[in-house]
């Protein structure tokens, strides 16, 4: 289609379309243990043991402010149902960044997004972790992952910090290892990667872990290119990474620049799709897969010689929407499930399917009994004032179906509270396809600080609003991942 003459494009005024969304930034939540004096609605009977939620949770430190969503201390939350009531606890993670920063009553570390003065790094070459990204129920106890580096263990009760967790002295702090592990559902084992960003060659490590915690395998892939990679889907014989060239270049930490600071998009140089055996940890196939980019995968499975991969896929990278605090996500891109399919015998991807729901959608859940199978329904958060100018948050709790793209189902929050953290989905044992979704809600527009609840859905109806509604006695900060460990 050709046009004649000059095309005109005004631009919109910055609008907030996230009022009162400061107070989450601004607040330092309070270390909490209690059961709560109330629920709103019904809780199923089926409910029972503990969602756990990550995520950063303070920002700022002897007057100087944090700039990125990802730089502020970790604090894991834990919501856990009982016969005798609901219980909440939550803690700041006592990691080795953490205590020394308390004990000096100042900064000390550079950070993702924010360097200063005389700031460190973890022996002189990586970030010390805030651990501020998921947590993990394994091995007995309870992990807390960050962007980089080594989880730390808790107590999955008390949440107390026990120390370093080295997996029986397999890696060492600075082993590359990043914040999204998968554990097997049939073995028990966990998988995670890691990217080594060597000046020759950057590499891939992925890593198989015993169920009771020991480092099994370590396998290393070269890669095309430094790609940034914070997540990797797990089938029951191959692990997919989506690479998008988004380009990452140490060696700015060591000219005293952030880790923000060392990311580059280039999508001229197009996404690739990369599929490793779980067996051997050979790459099997590696297919271009257009010129987008994903910071989260939703699942993968198996058919025949087909390896079926379901990512979220946005126009373009997401971290530079982070900052600078409290303006977040000022002109995010819009984004949609996508579901690729690899034939690994001819190593083509032999199709796509993209879901219309485009609203920036992110932190996606599927029932966890479908881990490695196929799973057609997901949830996840969106945001309403995708492609408008101007600070936004996620407001959109939203199912999809891959058998009907074209449709949506969404529970739209009111104005002036958000969505804190990843939905969680909690089967319901007495039926293979039914459950609930869990997901924290701050409301800016309560009190001086806001105020944070748990909202309990049927998974299936969420038109309907919350089954059920959990007040918390003081508000928590906005998180990252969750997971619900069935008690």
């Amino acid at each position: 289609m050709s046009v004649a003459g000059p095309v005109t494009v005004t631009a919109l005024p910055a609008v907030d379309h996230a009022p009162g969304l400061e107070r989450a930034f601004a607040l330092i939540p309070e270390e909490r243990s209690y059961t709560l004096p109330r629920i709103e609605g019904q809780v199923p009977a089926y409910v029972r043991g503990t969602y756990y939620l990550n995520g950063p949770a303070r920002f700022s430190r002897a007057g100087l402010a944090y700039r990125h969503w990802l730089d502020g201390d970790g604090m894991v939350a834990a919501l856990r149902f009982d016969d005798r009531g609901v219980h909440f606890a939550n803690r700041f993670v006592r990691s080795a960044k953490w205590t020394a920063e308390e004990e000096a009553g100042r900064p000390l570390f550079r950070t993702f997004g924010t360097a200063f003065p005389e700031d460190r790094l973890l022996r002189g070459i990586a970030l010390a972790s805030p651990v501020n990204v998921s947590v993990y129920p394994f091995a007995g106890t309870l992990l807390a992952f960050g962007e980089q580096g080594l989880p730390w263990e808790l107590d999955p009760e008390t949440l107390e910090t026990r120390g370093l967790y080295t997996f029986g002295g397999g890696l060492n702090e600075i082993s590359p290892l990043a914040a999204h592990a998968k554990i097997d559902p049939e073995t028990g084992e966990l998988w995670c990667f890691g990217v080594s960003f060597a000046a020759a060659e950057a590499r891939l490590n992925l890593y198989r872990f015993s169920k009771e915690g020991s480092l099994l395998a370590r396998r290393r892939v070269p890669l095309s290119l430094p790609s940034s990679l914070h997540d990797f889907a797990l089938a029951p014989r191959h692990a997919a990474f989506y690479l998008a060239p988004y380009r990452l270049d140490m060696g700015v930490l060591a000219t005293g620049g952030t880790l923000e600071d060392a990311l580059a998009w280039e999508p001229e140089k197009g996404s690739r799709l990369l599929a490793v055996s779980r067996d051997t940890g050979e790459a099997v196939a590696e297919v271009a897969a257009g010129e987008r980019y994903s910071l989260h995968t939703v699942n993968a499975w198996e058919e025949g010689t087909h390896l079926v991969v379901d990512v979220l896929e946005l126009d373009r990278p997401v971290y530079d929407q982070y900052r600078v605090l409290p303006e977040v996500f000022p002109d995010v891109s819009p984004g949609r499930p996508v579901r690729l399919v690899l034939d690994l015998e001819s190593g083509t991807l032999v199709d796509r399917v993209e879901i219309a729901y485009a609203k920036a959608p992110d932190f996606p859940a599927v029932d966890p009994r479908r881990y490695g199978q196929r799973a057609d329904d997901v949830w996840m958060l969106g945001i309403s004032a995708t492609g408008l100018p101007g600070r936004k948050f996620f407001d959109q709790l939203v199912k999809v179906d891959f058998r009907d793209p074209t449709a949506a189902e969404i529970w739209q929050a009111p104005p002036g509270r958000y969505l804190a953290g990843e939905p969680a989905f909690v089967p319901d044992p007495a039926h293979a396809t039914a459950g609930s979704i869990l997901v924290p809600l701050f409301d800016a527009t309560a009190g001086e600080t806001g105020a944070t609840s748990f909202l309990l859905f049927d998974a299936f109806d969420l038109a309907a609003g919350p089954r059920a509604v959990l007040p918390l006695e003081s508000p928590i900060h906005l998180a990252f991942h969750s997971i619900f460990a069935p008690g």
